[in-house]
């Protein structure tokens, strides 16, 4: 039902009853009817054609949509219908994220169980996408959380087992104290979980791992294919992720554990400079280091206050550097020198091995440290022979203070002489996947006494997600307490074993769910490669740009195994990247926790979906943030008034005909100016929304040239003579068919309502218009003209005209030539097509 402010509207707008009133609530419904009966969602593919993928990244199921899904979604809406007008095959399906973390406290929150609230969550979700009209391919809906998709990721993680790729460790973790579990180092941003925003801190456990730094190099060097369709500075963070060092690692001896310590470090130029010695909190021989010294005591509390850490508070250069002594020297290979090992948080575990040499003279953090600790500062290197540099020096130009020999050159000489090994560093750590969580993805192994870890065999699968009594996070998985289901018999010696009760991270689930839509009821198999090779790479894809080191980054190194293990034929998954802006209510991003939700079915009730998905990409550029306005919308929705209106006022002219008909010729229009001017105006819209949609994917400035068009056309035909050729009238009706075809991908409702009006019958089928540039080439131009940079005046001059006659139609300009007076020329400056500046300063 419409509101009574709706109604009133609509029926205000009907013309004085001459045409129907728009009813979106009646005739939307009524196409979403007929598009399903026509299966225009359909992606079957004829058996000698590729197929064109668009994709946008599924949701969470943990409560309705908002506004930021509703941006997202018909933004590969427009796409899809767009491709699929341009005789393309498309594949445009929708699934579910349903394990995880959001779906998990989403339950907890509101005290049902997670299958339950997940799946009514779903049914919530589905009633959305069904007022909204996105055409989606349904047939081949997924949910990670259902064990007809489970399964294969189960068995996708065999494989990597069986590859050495997953494996399980002792290791210090990322732990949130408010979720209960362990999180990956890209699930912590600014020392915060991720998900809700605790303080993460840092304990020991048992963890399983993905050993994604295999792929490390690989990742980097496979974003060149990338370069111009994914956005610069997705990349960018993903190569900042990956952290890639050249660099050597050395040696360094402790005589009293008779033990070998080795740093990776970007500059070997400067190791005589290494005046101490640093291992981070972590490191595992602190212990032992500092075992009968007297500092034992000192260094474990200095360790327990470092755990409590995050990492980005500890590497942050501005923070005042703390450390302790650990009572123990090392030596320094280069000189034989017995230098200082000291305990510091500033010294991570996870780059190189968690040790570092300490050159204050030519490192910021070393300089700081020794500043405060009073350490000795040894110059090694220098911008040129015998210049004392103000400290600390750390460019990598200059020559190396003994010897004079140039940095590089000096480099490698000191490397070989320590028995050094020039190696490569990354920042990037093994991807750890395992959560104490119960709703994820149970891992197929189990623990025997025996045989140790044990995978399960493929027919085992999927091992199903037992029901339990408690879901609340408690330090370990709630599946611990399900006995009967831990209690198992190993497959390899019968004898009793126990389940793995740790759950797969969802991040897993994500990683190929784009290839399982390819072939979604292949029971035999996760996906068949000819039918995926069909399909893939992800021709478009769409999301957010929080999953540039998170979720695009892991599904790249799960294609890249996949392809490795000859499962899939490309090694990239998604060939153009598009990131949508967030949207914003009251000034902060729209989110659950902060109660500026804004749900799209009151708003369709009112306004009608097309009008929403209008609204939603007209607010501004589509890649940038936006702030939404209640009272905005309002505006879009009268918009699709006028376009009403007009349509079924063309509809009805003598002269106009009854059916789609094709673009008047230049040459049939040459007399007719009037009649010329609609034709150019609907050839216009075309270009402009053709080339908006497509490569530029600018879908507000698409919007305002339709918007433009329709202005055009409604005063044209307020000020139509009784006596208008039939020339003119037809110009009319092409002018509206166009922009009906046009805002098809936009409002497909209303569009597909006045496509039947002016004679057609199904618009989404229609070729997508093409345009002619014999319309578009102008006579004459509007420049605007600037004197020192501000507006002075406008000026008309021809299309063909040179830069020497459009200075002069300038200056003659009245306004213009008063602004010139008593000056004196500097330069000119002409932007074709836009403006003339003239600079000029006081004669």
């Amino acid at each position: 039902m419409t509101s009574d402010a709706t109604t009133t509207e609509a029926t205000a707008h009907a013309d004085e009853g001459r045409f129907p009133a728009y009813e979106p609530a009646v005739l939307e419904p009524r196409w979403r009817g007929a598009w399903e009966r026509a299966h225009v969602a359909s992606s079957e593919l004829p058996p000698a054609q590729d197929g064109t993928y668009v994709l946008e990244m599924l949701p969470y199921p943990s409560g309705r949509l908002h506004m930021g899904h509703v941006k997202n979604y018909t933004m590969g809406d427009v796409i899809t219908h767009h491709r699929r007008r341009s005789g393309e095959v498309v594949l445009h399906p929708m699934g579910y994220d349903s394990f995880g973390l959001p779906a998990e406290n989403a339950a907890i929150k509101t005290g049902g169980d997670p299958l339950t609230v997940t799946e009514t969550n779903i049914r919530g979700i589905e009633e959305d996408f069904d007022h909204l009209g996105w055409s989606i391919d349904w047939t081949r809906k997924l949910a990670t959380h259902r064990p007809d998709y489970y399964r294969w990721t189960q068995w996708l993680f065999l494989r990597f087992f069986e590859q050495g790729l997953a494996y399980r460790k002792d290791a210090p973790v990322n732990w949130c104290p408010t979720d209960q579990t362990v999180l990956a180092n890209e699930q912590v941003v600014d020392g915060l979980c991720e998900r809700c925003g605790s303080v993460v801190e840092k304990r020991a456990l048992n963890q399983w791992y993905f050993r994604i730094t295999d792929y490390a190099q690989q990742l980097l060097d496979d974003m060149e294919e990338l370069e111009g369709q994914w956005p610069e500075r997705v990349l960018t963070m993903q190569r900042n992720w990956i952290g890639r060092s050249e660099g050597a690692t050395i040696g360094f001896h402790q005589r009293d554990l008779d033990a070998t310590i080795e740093v990776f470090t970007t500059r070997p130029d400067t190791l005589h400079g290494a005046t101490f010695f640093v291992l981070a909190p972590e490191h595992p021989l602190v212990g032992p280091l500092t075992r009968g010294t007297g500092n034992e005591q000192a260094v474990a509390d200095y360790c327990d206050a470092a755990a409590k850490l995050s990492s980005i508070d500890r590497s942050n250069a501005e923070r005042e550097k703390t450390g302790v002594f650990t009572g123990r020297t090392i030596t320094n290979p280069a000189n034989g020198e017995e230098i200082p090992v000291w305990v510091a948080d500033y010294v991570l575990p996870d780059y190189g091995a968690g040790a570092l040499m300490a050159v204050p003279a030519h490192d910021e953090r070393d300089f700081a440290f020794a500043q405060a600790f009073d350490l000795p500062v040894r110059r090694s290197v220098q911008s040129v022979p015998g210049v004392e540099d103000e400290l600390p020096y750390t460019a990598k130009d200059g020559v190396l203070v003994e010897g004079g020999h140039p940095i590089a050159e000096g480099a490698r000489t000191i490397v070989e002489q320590v028995g050094g090994e020039f190696t490569v560093n990354y920042r990037l750590r093994d991807w750890l996947i395992s959560r104490q969580r119960y709703w994820g993805c149970p891992i197929p192994v189990v623990h025997c006494d025996d045989c140790g870890v044990v995978p399960l065999p493929d027919d085992a699968l999927p091992v199903l997600l037992p029901e339990v009594h408690d879901y609340q996070p408690k330090g370990q998985s709630p599946l611990a307490a399900a006995e009967d289901w831990v209690k198992v018999r190993c497959p390899q010696c019968s004898s009793w074993a126990r389940r793995e009760t740790d759950t797969m991270d969802t991040f897993v689930d994500s990683s190929w769910y784009f290839l399982r839509y390819c072939d979604p009821q292949n029971g035999h198999a996760p996906f068949d490669r000819e039918v995926v090779d069909r399909w893939m790479p992800v021709d478009q894809y769409i999301g957010g740009v929080e999953h540039a080191v998170l979720h695009l980054l892991y599904a790249r190194f799960f294609t890249k195994v996949l392809h490795d293990l000859d499962m899939v034929g490309f090694r990239e998954p998604f060939a153009n990247l598009f990131t949508q802006g967030m949207i914003y209510k009251d000034g902060a991003k729209m989110s659950k926790s902060k109660g500026n939700i804004v749900e799209p079915l009151p708003l369709v009730e009112r306004y009608g979906a097309d009008t929403l998905r209008t609204y939603v990409l007209f607010l501004g550029p589509p890649d940038q943030d936006a702030e939404w306005q209640d009272t905005g919308i309002g505006g879009t929705r009268r918009f699709l008034d006028r376009l009403w209106r007009y349509v079924h006022g063309v509809a009805a002219l003598d002269g106009a005909g009854q059916t789609i008909i094709a673009s008047p010729t230049v040459d049939e229009l040459a007399d007719d100016p009037n009649a010329r001017a609609l034709v150019a105006a609907a050839h216009a819209a075309i270009r402009r929304v053709s080339d908006d949609i497509g490569p530029r994917m600018q879908f507000n400035t698409a919007i305002a040239a339709l918007m433009e068009a329709t202005n055009t056309g409604t005063k044209a035909l307020g000020e139509r003579a009784e006596d208008a050729t039939e020339l003119v009238d037809r110009a009319h009706r092409f002018l509206a068919q166009t922009i009906t075809s046009l805002v098809q991908p936009f409002a497909p409702h209303i569009a597909s309502e006045l496509w039947t009006v002016l004679g057609g019958e199904a618009v989404w089928s229609e070729p997508w218009p093409e345009f002619d540039e014999a319309f578009l080439v102008q006579d004459t131009v509007t420049l605007a003209v600037q004197v020192n940079g501000k507006l002075r005046g406008q000026i008309e001059v021809s299309a063909d005209a040179d830069e020497a006659e459009i200075v002069a139609a300038a200056r003659a300009d009245e306004k213009v030539a008063a602004a010139l007076e008593g000056m004196q020329p500097v330069k000119q400056i002409v932007v074709p097509g836009r403006l003339v500046n003239l600079v000029v300063r006081p004669g």
